[in-house]
């Protein structure tokens, strides 16, 4: 069964019933950021609101791009999901797992507002620098660079959730003549039709942002474990002719071979001859099979590592040395740029199965265990009760806000960004007095402790399942 054998088989099953079992948690962990408001203002009846959100959620995933999916595989370098040793990927990819659900659910247990994208960006990293510090021979290196653009993100779209839903409050406060939006919601009463379709547009916008980031996040965990354990059948994407890979391949390496070597670096002309020579040999084995599927996992897992290391250095070789391109025409420079990207996508890519998978899962999630949160969320965090106004500020600067990290490539916490941005509204209403000190204590303890234990826990699990191993 997809080339492997029995033994890996199940493991593989294994994993990918971990990984939805992870994004089913991450729904009803999460689920209460966009139901949150929209129960609590009376605006839907709970078992309505989870069900709408569970909806809007599936569908994030499934249209919501990939950006973030790859983001969050290009945390852990190429080289470790192709490892021939495919013990070590399990022990890897174990570690990262368990790690995510055991913190998601404790958190979720005891009514903490914890970042789900934390959890499991830290438990990526933990297990990754362990593999590192214990494989020094395989001298691969984390993408550092990565890593540092994903906790800026992490860290600075709080503090913009809070003052973008700050100013809302105050531009709300001076234009809008319709007092009743600051009113607190009457006990299992309506608002009137327009607050309602107000309360009920921000929760879809959120269920829906949620769906295309931190959905996204199940689905790029999710192809680890396909590319790592199957790669005859996922490194590459089988549903693409490899002699139109090859045809791209080609194509770069003529402009290569015009490019004026005087004009770089000693590293860049080695870029260069490692990229045509690997290119040349992989060519040399597509030409051979009508399917990707067809060559030995360890080609395959090592062309997936060859085309997008190669592309990347190519792209970058191209931006910062245009002077050695001078004698390449600028159609084929242009047709340079859409091969490499081309190239790319034959590695980047998600199979439909998988993003039905995981939106399934996270969209039943969202429809259970939702009250723990929404209490925290709607009366623990301002000492007054959440307003229309409020509820409808954090929801619409939550989504915005989610909607284009996602564009960009970036998991954020969702978590985070709404409960930030009900603190910035409640700020505006009644100044910091109205916050609510030990739930925000409580809340920044989690996003604060979240990733050095995530990354301690899932680094010794790693350890102890690379022990039991070896």
């Amino acid at each position: 069964m997809l080339g492997i054998d029995t033994v890996h088989f199940i493991m593989l099953v294994l994993l990918v019933i971990a990984t939805a079992a992870f994004e089913f948690i991450n729904g009803f962990h999460d689920t209460a950021n966009a139901v949150a408001t929209v129960i609590y203002t009376n605006s839907l009846k709970p078992k309505t609101a989870v069900i709408w959100s569970g909806l809007w959620n599936v569908l994030g995933v499934y249209v919501g791009g990939v950006a973030v999916a790859m983001g969050i595989m290009h945390l852990i370098p190429a080289e470790m999901l192709a490892d021939h040793n495919v013990y070590k990927a399990m022990a890897l990819i174990w570690a990262i797992i368990l790690t995510a659900i055991a913190w998601n659910f404790f958190t979720w247990y005891y009514g903490i507002p914890c970042s789900s994208s934390h959890t499991l960006i830290g438990a990526i990293f933990g297990a990754g620098l362990a593999y590192t510090l214990l494989h020094p021979e395989s001298s691969v290196v984390l993408n550092w660079q990565k890593i540092i653009d994903i906790g800026l993100a992490l860290l600075i779209t709080p503090v913009l959730g809070f003052v973008l839903a700050l100013g809302m409050m105050y531009i709300l406060f001076k234009v809008v003549k319709k007092k009743k939006i600051f009113k607190e919601p009457k006990e299992k009463k309506a608002p009137p039709f327009w607050i309602r379709s107000l309360m009920i547009f921000t929760s879809t916008c959120v269920s829906f942002s949620h769906g295309s980031n931190d959905g996204q996040k199940g689905v790029g965990l999710m192809m680890m474990i396909l590319v790592a354990l199957a790669p005859a059948y996922f490194a590459l994407d089988n549903n693409k002719d490899p002699r139109d890979l090859v045809e791209s391949i080609q194509r770069v390496e003529s402009v290569l071979n015009r490019v004026d070597s005087t004009k770089l670096s000693y590293g860049e002309k080695q870029t260069v001859a490692i990229s045509v020579a690997k290119f040349n040999a992989l060519a040399a084995d597509l030409s051979k099979v009508d399917k990707f599927s067809e060559l030995p996992h360890n080609v395959v897992a090592d062309a997936r590592v060859d085309l997008t290391n190669s592309a990347k250095k190519l792209k970058a070789l191209e931006e910062e040395n245009s002077d050695a391109f001078v004698g390449v025409n600028k159609r084929d420079i242009k047709r340079f740029k859409s091969d490499l990207k081309g190239i790319d996508s034959y590695a980047e890519y998600v199979p439909i199965w998988v993003i039905l998978l995981i939106s399934i899962s996270l969209g039943l999630g969202t429809m259970i265990g939702w009250k723990r949160i929404v209490v925290t969320i709607s009366e623990k965090i301002g000492k007054t009760q959440m307003s229309y106004a409020q509820g409808a500020t954090s929801g619409v600067i939550a989504a915005s806000t989610i909607s284009l990290s996602s564009v960009i490539g970036l998991p954020v916490s969702t978590t985070h960004i709404l409960s930030s941005g009900i603190a910035g509204s409640m700020v505006a209403s009644g100044g910091l007095k109205n916050l609510q000190t030990k739930t925000l204590k409580n809340i920044g303890i989690a996003w604060l402790v979240t990733l050095p234990i995530t990354i301690l826990v899932s680094g010794l699990l790693y350890w102890l399942f690379l022990s039991i191993i070896n």
